[in-house]
């Protein structure tokens, strides 16, 4: 697993150039220009299980999906920034890509260190210590768990679950 870090203000035009908006929409046409002005490495090194450490508002600027789109075809397990943009957080949301604010465990974590999520313990381990973060309530673990809101609601209404409020 790698852990790819990122500063403050990481806008949308950084996670997907706009040059792109009209002409890409699968994760295929997407993926090879994630972050292609801001880190021409990440297209072809990063891979499933990896993560992504942030500072503040991660995700801000426009609208657009691209971004988390491609996160989610990479295999993106997590974004822990210290804020997002409520735009992009809810675009992750849609997407059931995980997202973690903590402004301890970005702090925290320096080059090298190990990362461990454990969602169930509402927690986060750098190098084995502990930082407490909020539970993810039950309805957004049931879209995250599903793949998306999309799958969530198909689920849904097909009587597969019924997640709490």
């Amino acid at each position: 697993m790698t852990i790819w870090k990122y500063g403050d203000d990481v806008n949308t035009d950084q996670l997907f150039p706009g040059k792109y908006v009209y002409s890409c929409s699968t994760p295929g046409e997407i993926r090879p220009h994630l972050l292609e002005d801001l880190d021409p490495r990440f297209t072809e090194e990063a891979r499933e299980g990896d993560l992504i450490v942030a500072g503040r508002n991660f995700g801000c600027g426009s609208s657009r999906e691209q971004p988390v789109v491609g996160f989610r075809s990479v295999g993106i397990a997590a974004i822990i920034a210290i804020s997002f943009a409520r735009i992009f957080y809810r675009a992750a949301i849609n997407q059931g890509l995980l997202l973690i604010e903590s402004a301890e465990v970005v702090e925290a974590w320096q080059e090298g260190d190990s990362i461990e999520i454990d969602l169930e313990g509402s927690q986060v381990l750098v190098n084995g210590h502990n930082y407490p973060i909020p539970p993810l309530p039950p309805i957004l673990l049931a879209i995250r768990n599903a793949g998306g809101l999309l799958p969530a609601v198909r689920a849904r209404l097909a009587g597969e679950s019924e997640p709490n409020r």
